[in-house]
This record gives structure tokens, C-alpha cells and sequence, in this order.
């Protein structure tokens, strides 16, 4: 529903709130108006206002936000709550990187296994993550319930590697594979991540304007 009518650039600002809310906690800040919010996130208090209110009423004129309140309820609208769970395929460098240093755990996910082709990575354990032949994802994912794939594999078997979580009942694909992707079921979602294009933006950025 909420994908439905709130727009993407609204819902892809909502981990910016969340992320500065966690810095206002750890500051000791207890309550900041949507100036002060606005001033620190380079938006306006009615960018704020306007944001928040396609999820409900938060704040209270005069006094502005709980930080604390609002954050919970913002990890509430992202899902953080849900106990959402994740299996990655493909553990060579970059997916052993995301699975021995990036934190699923502080966006509300569980990751629980890894799978790969690579009999070298198979039978292990990578940061407690246990690692699986890629042939047994499909028995796996009939036993332990995945809402998320996170795809870390090379192109070339990237799209038969989606289509094959998306009919082992994956909601959603963490895409790495430097490939736009498209699977048969509509209702899966799928977040592209492409390292390039922000450094080409930074790129452009820096550039000379003469």
C-alpha cells in the first residue's frame, strides 16, 4: 500500500531520517523541530512536514519531534521491524565482504545462509553464515522462509539466479550484479545497485565547468 501512494523519492528519504535520528540519539538530543531537522538534512520543515505526513501525524507544534518516538516510528514504516530474512548468492569478494562487514541486522534483516558454486566456499562458515552449494537453494528456501535474495554473481548467471529465487518465494532482490534486472513475477521487487554511477556523478561533479 504504501509503495502504492507515497512516492519513491519520499520512501528513499526515510532512511535518511532514520539515519540522523540514530546520530540525534547518540548525541543525547531528545526532541528537534523540523527547522533545526531540515537545517541538518539540507531540506525544508515543510519538505519534512510533507514527508512524514503520508504515514500519519508526528510532532506536536511548539514542541516539535521526539527523536526517539520518531525514530521507532519510521523503523516501523520501513519494515525494521518485521524480522525480515535475507540469503546471499554468491560469496566471492564482494558478497564475503557484505557478509563479514555490513550489518543486516541494523536494517531490521537476518541473514541466513550463503550459497555458491565454488567448492573451496562451500561447507563453510563466513562470520557465522553458513555457506551451501548453490543446487541446494531451492530445497533450502522450501525449509527456511527468505524475504530477500541479496545477488553478489556474475552477469552471466544473474538473471537465471533471480528468476530462480523469485519461484522459491523471495519478495524482494538486493541486485549487485551490475545488471537491470526483470523476473516473471511483477510482485518481486528488485533494488539495482550500481557502485559506477555515483562515482560518474561525482565524476561530473568535479568536473571542470570551463
Amino acid at each position: 500500500m504504501r509503495r502504492q501512494k507515497v512516492s519513491s523519492a519520499v520512501i528513499r528519504r526515510l532512511p535518511r531520517y532514520y539515519r540522523h535520528l540514530i546520530e540525534l540519539q547518540k548525541s543525547g538530543m531528545e526532541r528537534i523541530s523540523s527547522n533545526a531537522l531540515g537545517k541538518i538534512m539540507n531540506l525544508t520543515a515543510s519538505q519534512i512536514r510533507q514527508d512524514l505526513s503520508c504515514f500519519g501525524e508526528f510532532g506536536q507544534q511548539g514542541y516539535g519531534y521526539n527523536v526517539e518516538s520518531l525514530r521507532q516510528e519510521i523503523a516501523e514504516i520501513l519494515g525494521m521491524t518485521q524480522g525480515n530474512t535475507a540469503v546471499l548468492i554468491g560469496a566471492g569478494n564482494l558478497g564475503r565482504a557484505l557478509i563479514e562487514n555490513f550489518q543486516f541486522d541494523r536494517s531490521g534483516f537476518r541473514l541466513l545462509a550463503a550459497f555458491d558454486v565454488d567448492v573451496a566456499l562451500v561447507g563453510q562458515t563466513l562470520a557465522g553464515i553458513p555457506v551451501y552449494h548453490v543446487d541446494e537453494m531451492a530445497g533450502y528456501l522450501q525449509e527456511h522462509k527468505a524475504d530477500v535474495g541479496v545477488l553478489t554473481v556474475p552477469r552471466s548467471v544473474a538473471a537465471n539466479t533471480a528468476e530462480r529465487l523469485t519461484l522459491s518465494g523471495v519478495k524482494g532482490l538486493w541486485n549487485f550484479t551490475n545488471v537491470e534486472l526483470t523476473v516473471s513475477n511483477p510482485r518481486v521487487v528488485i533494488e539495482n545497485v550500481h557502485f559506477a554511477d555515483s562515482l560518474l556523478a561525482l565524476s561530473y561533479m568535479i568536473g571542470d565547468e570551463d
